[in-house]
Parts: C-alpha cells; structure tokens; sequence
C-alpha cells in the first residue's frame, strides 16, 4: 500500500527533472543556433537574411512534418478553431498565436551581433532579460501552468541569476560599445519569456503532448517568416542585396535547431513553469556559450574567469529556483492549468 501511493509522487519528481534536464538541453541548443546564424549573417554581410533563412527552413522543416502526421494537422485545426471562437474553454486568443514575432526579433539579433559580441556575452545578455521577465510572467499566469506566486525560492533564484550575469560580463565593463550592443539580445531575453509562454498555451489548446507542441512550434515559425519576410523586403530596399550565399552546409542548420528546441520548449513549460524552464536554459545556455567560445569562438575573444564563475553561479540558480517544483508539500505551486490568461 505505502509503495502504490507514493508511486504518483516518484512520477512527479521524474516528470520535473527530465523537464529541468530538457531545459539544459534547449538552452545548449539555442548557443549552437547563435554560433550558426551569428556566422551565416557575418559571411552574408547583413543578418537579416540571415535570420530569414534561419526561420524559412525551419518552417518547411514543420510543414514537411505536418504534411505526414495527422496528428499535428488535427493539433493545427484545434488552435484555428480555438482563436475562431471568443468563448472557448481553453481561454486562447489570436495575440498568444505572434510568439513567433519575439523568436523573430531573437534570431535577428544572433545574426547581428554575435560576430561582434562573441557567443558568451550574447547569451548572458539575453539571460539577464530573460531570468527577471520570466518570473513575471509566471506570476502574471500568461503560461498554461497559470499563476505562481512570488516565493521566497524563486526570488533568490532570479537574484542568483542576475548576479551571474553581472558577474560574467564583468569584463566587459571597459568597452561601453559592446555593452550598449548588448541591449538587444537583453530585449530579445525578455522576449523570450513571453514567447515560451504563449507557446505553451497553443500547444496546450493544440492537442498536447508532443503534437500540441510541434503545432505551437509550427505556427511560431510561419508567424516570424512572414515578419522577417516584410522586413527583408525594406531592408533589400535600403541596403541592397546582401552577399553570396556560403558554401558551409552547418551555417544552414540554424532553423533546425529551432525545430527542436522550440517545440521541445512548449512541451516542457507546462511541467515545469516559465521561470524554472527559463532558469534552465539559462544554465545551458552559458555552459554551451563557454565550450563554443573555447573551441568554436564567432569573435576573437578569450574566455576569461568571469565568465566561467557566472555560469557556476547560474548554475546554483538553477537549483534554487527548482526547489519549489520539487518538493511535493512546497505551498508554490500553479494554479489550474486552464485558467485563462489576463
């Protein structure tokens, strides 16, 4: 008896660290897609086309996938007729569909300036908007684990995070240019936040499960197309073409790296919540950007002991902040998953 009623609550704690486990992974991920588009735009001498190859392949990618499993196209029918009916149950509306302008936005900014940057500060950059911007919209409820208060944990887990962040650009600090380019990843980071939360919620409304997740990833990627595809036409207008095409086939596989990490994100952010995912990728995201700098650099920069120190630190977040999801009698915990956002 004590052996099948405590079997629901060693599923949980598997459920919430395979979810904290993926959320290292996403963010590892992400600092390969920097590294990549970041390339793709320095050799094209402009990164905006390189951010429209970026989302264009990895929109045929999801449309590929949606053309073979019924699944998905029934998880795709399921969010149309959600956004087409003001009074569904599930609470979506056509605004949680754009997640994809703010995934846009994000893979702009690699291909502008990570060449310039280096991966290691573009991803602490982008971590020191997203690790306070995720906690608000988790206390905002705009996830699909609804709200979840301000506990003393995930306080001290943000404050960790921004900490590291300081602490790992701390040697930037003499070079004021590079620091005013580092508010648009920082943006971007912010960004983030909202985006992987109203991703959530479609691929909640979708189907869920790995389906949901694929549609909310597939929509995520036609609405940033068509935004980077405007914008590419007046920068084409203003600037002209850009250069030739690379013959390095791993500068095209910036979009397939979005495939996976975005629609693994929608799956995990409804077992773990914005702020814990978002923490996660933070850590992944700066352990990846050291091992890239260190043998792949995209600038001429060393990696030094901050650096190194901040992702040890985020790393410390990382726990602190999961302490809430992990244990069972810890008051912070989200409301009904259905809850419509506000």
């Amino acid at each position: 008896m004590t052996v099948t009623a405590n079997r629901p609550e060693v599923s949980v704690h598997r459920q919430q660290a395979a979810g904290l486990a993926a959320a290292f992974g996403i963010g590892a991920l992400f600092a390969i897609q920097s590294r990549l588009n970041g390339g793709l735009g320095e050799l094209l001498g402009d990164g905006i086309p390189a951010a429209l190859i970026s989302f264009g392949t990895g929109l045929v990618i999801l449309a590929i996938v949606a053309a073979l499993v019924p699944g998905i196209r029934r998880a795709l029918g399921n969010v149309w007729r959600a956004i087409r009916d003001p009074l569904n149950a599930g609470g979506l509306r056509w605004w949680q569909c754009i997640g994809g302008l703010c995934g846009a936005w994000t893979v702009a900014v690699q291909s502008v300036t990570v060449h310039v940057l280096g991966v290691a500060v573009f991803i602490v950059a982008g971590v020191a908007g997203q690790a306070g911007s995720s906690l608000i919209v988790d206390r905002l409820g705009l996830g699909p684990a609804g709200r979840q208060g301000f506990s003393t944990l995930r306080i001290v887990g943000a404050v960790i995070a921004v900490v590291a962040v300081v602490l790992a650009v701390s040697d930037q600090f003499g070079h004021p240019g590079r620091l005013l380019l580092a508010i648009l990843p920082a943006l971007g980071g912010v960004a983030s936040a909202f985006q992987q939360a109203i991703n959530g919620r479609v691929a909640q409304t979708a189907a869920g499960g790995r389906h949901g997740a694929v549609a909310a990833g597939a929509i995520n990627f036609a609405v940033g197309f068509a935004a980077l595809l405007v914008v590419f036409g007046i920068d084409l207008a203003l600037r002209g073409a850009p250069n030739a095409l690379p013959g390095n086939p791993w500068l095209y596989l910036g979009g397939a790296c979005g495939v996976i990490f975005m629609s693994v994100a929608a799956a995990v952010v409804r077992v773990v919540g914005v702020f814990v995912l978002g923490l996660g990728t933070i850590a992944g995201q700066l352990i990846g950007s050291l091992l890239i700098d260190l043998f792949a650099p995209a600038a001429d920069k060393p990696v030094t002991f901050p650096v190194v120190a901040g992702a040890a630190l985020a790393l410390v977040a990382v726990v602190v902040a999961s302490l809430p999801k992990l244990r069972r009698d810890e008051p912070d915990r989200p409301h009904s998953p259905t809850s419509p956002a506000r």
